[in-house]
């Protein structure tokens, strides 16, 4: 079996201190994907940077306190890479994958962007330039008999069920038609599958983030933009996929929740 769990921690040295460690203590996950990690390793306490039992590897933007990802493995990587090949993304804390056996795990940042701002349009540069490395990490990985899984905060939310007030914000980023066309052509031309959606395709969400402003996480009012997206082969053999939702608002130790999949392998 192996399991997955990604979590955007917005802020790690913060999520540390409102029990980030302590989760990450009693997980069983075998590999943990981290976004929004906004430090750099010396930043970090020892117990945060490099736990024991856990292999680390830290991308950090070059852009101080923003972005960075992460990930956490039970076992070294064989290998791990860095960005995908687009200049302008490369040093942006936005992605970080590593091959362990016959798997490779990402850990993705996609931008949040902002519709009508550049902010949006950093955003669709960078989706632009990310579907062409989608489509050549799985043909080369699936050359070398390898599945691939890419987890993280894609920051888009695909469907109407993947928001609670999708009414709402049809005009806004996250959920604008551009935005969700192109996470189509994740699925249907890039062949991925997003595993939670795969394994639940009649339920509203279950959400992953929710805004700390007003009583979004007490009303659910939450969208699904956390998402492990991974080959058709290793999507299939999913058994499990949730999402550990905080039992309250104040035992939250970021605005987003772990998502989980367990694969039988």
């Amino acid at each position: 079996m192996l399991q997955v769990t990604s979590v955007n921690v917005n802020g790690l040295r913060a999520a540390a201190k409102k029990g980030f460690v302590e989760w990450l203590a009693q997980t069983d996950a075998d590999v943990v994907c981290l976004q929004e990690v906004r430090a750099e390793e010396a930043q970090l306490a020892e117990g945060v940077r490099a736990p024991e039992g856990w292999f680390t590897v830290h991308a950090p933007a070059a852009a101080k306190g923003r972005a960075g990802v992460a990930l956490y493995t039970r076992r070294e990587p064989d290998e791990v890479r860095t960005g995908f090949g687009a200049a302008e993304f490369d040093d942006s804390g936005r992605y970080v994958e590593a091959d362990l056996p016959g798997v490779t795990v990402a850990s993705l940042y996609l931008p949040s962007g902002e519709a009508g701002t550049p902010k949006q349009d950093e955003k669709y540069r960078f989706m632009d330039a990310f579907l062409p490395y989608l489509s050549e990490l799985r043909a080369r990985s699936a050359a070398a008999g390898r599945e691939v899984v890419v987890c993280g905060d894609w920051n888009i939310a695909h469907q109407e069920a993947d928001l609670k007030n999708w009414r709402g914000n049809r005009k806004n980023a996250g959920f604008l038609p551009e935005e969700r066309a192109w996470l189509t052509r994740v699925y249907e031309e890039a062949e991925y599958v997003d595993v939670v959606r795969a394994l639940h395709p009649d339920q509203e969400g279950p959400y992953s983030w929710w805004s700390y402003r007003g009583r979004a996480f007490d009303n659910d009012t939450g969208w699904r933009i956390d998402l492990l997206v991974a080959t058709r082969g290793l999507a299939d053999r999913a058994v499990k996929a949730y999402v550990e939702r905080a039992a309250s608002h104040e035992e939250r130790w970021s605005d987003h929740a772990p998502v989980t999949a367990v694969f039988d392998l």
